[in-house]
Parts: structure tokens; C-alpha cells; sequence
């Protein structure tokens, strides 16, 4: 039986603290970038198949914002983090004051590229260093890769060598929002160790597969 089947409601309860403390850090981050005061919350990790992950997205055919990138080092393996086009418009806007830029529109300006890039840096970044500290596990991220594509397209990218040995990733949902306005922006970080390193984070969190 496969390790991912075995992962428990206390595997998950460690992950959500693990994604809460990362979205603390991802919230002190953004509030100095933009200058405001921002929220974040994880309400939710699940464990989904890839399929279900699509689906979760808006269906292999929706068109989203995707910022993709390796976690290197002792338990290595991929994150994503999606957000849907107006979101996404919505952040670009609010780091660099162009005021009629939207995603539909191309070609991207240089600075709006940068803009995204930066913000999947600094979301995927507050959860990976969460991660890193609490399993004192040595673990570095590559360089983001930005996408703008179908879900397929983009989970595609990532899933092709481990759909191979794996179905399943843990999703951590996240909710941002500005405290004095109602702009509350959904987004989903996508984490897919490789099949060995799901074994190896939770030996070092404490709570083995056999408990």
C-alpha cells in the first residue's frame, strides 16, 4: 500500500498548522509589498488525486495563473500555487499601479511578469520555509517558472514524471484578503513530494506512517 494512503487526520492536522504559520509569514510579507494591511488563512488541507486537483482548479480547460517550482534538497518535490485570472489581474495591479492591466490582455508587460513572479516567490517561499523549519529538513526552492494556461496544461508540466509512481498531492487552500477592504482572493498551493520524500517529512515531523 502506498504511503499517501496512509496519511492520517493527524498528518493533515500538522500540515495545516505547518500552512498556517506559512501563510503568517506569507501575510507579514505582502503587507510590507503592498503597503496594507493583509490577512491569510489556510482553511483547509486535503489530500486529492490529480484528477481531483484539475477539477479543483476550474477543470482541465480553465485558464489560470500558475507559478510552478522544484523544492530541492532532502525530501525533494513540486508546488504549485494557481490563482484565477481576475484574482491574479486583481495583485498585479496592486504591485505595480497599472491600472488597466488584466491577464486576458497580452503581450504581458516586463514589470507585470515580474510582479507574478515575485508574488509566487514570496507565497511559495513563507510555506516552504514553514516546512524546512518544522522538519529541520534541508530544503531549497528552484527558480519559479510563471504560466498563464489551461489547468491541464500547467499540472501537465509538473505531474508527467510523477503521475508515473504517484495519483495524489496534498492541497493547501488559501484565502487572502485586505483587513479594511472586502477583496478576499482564493488561491491553491499544490504540493507534491516525490513518492519517497512523503516517508521522509513525516519521519521527520515525528508521526511515521505507522502510527
Amino acid at each position: 500500500m502506498s504511503f499517501i494512503k496512509k496519511i492520517s487526520t493527524i498528518h493533515l492536522d500538522i500540515l495545516k498548522e505547518i500552512g498556517n504559520i506559512g501563510a503568517g509569514h506569507a501575510a507579514t510579507a505582502l503587507s510590507t509589498l503592498l503597503d496594507k494591511k493583509i490577512d491569510m488563512k489556510v482553511p483547509n488541507v486535503r489530500i486529492l488525486s490529480f484528477d481531483e486537483m484539475m477539477e479543483l482548479a476550474g477543470g482541465s480547460e480553465n485558464v489560470v495563473a500558475s507559478v510552478f517550482l522544484r523544492i530541492e534538497g532532502e525530501a525533494p518535490g513540486s508546488m504549485y500555487f494557481i490563482l484565477s485570472l481576475p484574482q491574479a489581474s486583481y495583485f498585479i495591479k496592486e504591485m505595480t499601479g497599472e491600472e488597466g492591466f488584466s491577464c486576458d490582455n497580452l503581450p504581458y508587460s516586463e514589470l507585470s511578469v515580474s510582479a507574478l513572479q515575485e508574488l509566487g516567490n514570496i507565497l511559495s517561499g513563507s510555506y516552504l520555509s514553514s516546512l524546512s523549519d518544522f522538519t529541520n529538513l534541508n530544503l531549497y526552492p528552484s527558480v519559479p517558472a510563471l504560466s498563464v494556461d489551461m489547468v491541464g496544461a500547467v499540472l501537465s508540466y509538473g505531474l508527467l514524471e510523477l503521475s508515473q509512481v504517484s495519483d495524489y498531492a496534498i492541497v493547501i487552500d488559501t484565502e487572502l484578503s485586505e483587513q479594511e477592504e472586502e477583496n478576499c482572493v482564493d488561491g491553491h498551493f499544490f504540493l507534491l513530494p516525490d513518492p519517497d520524500s512523503f516517508e521522509i517529512i513525516f519521519a521527520a515531523l515525528g508521526v511515521p506512517a505507522n502510527d
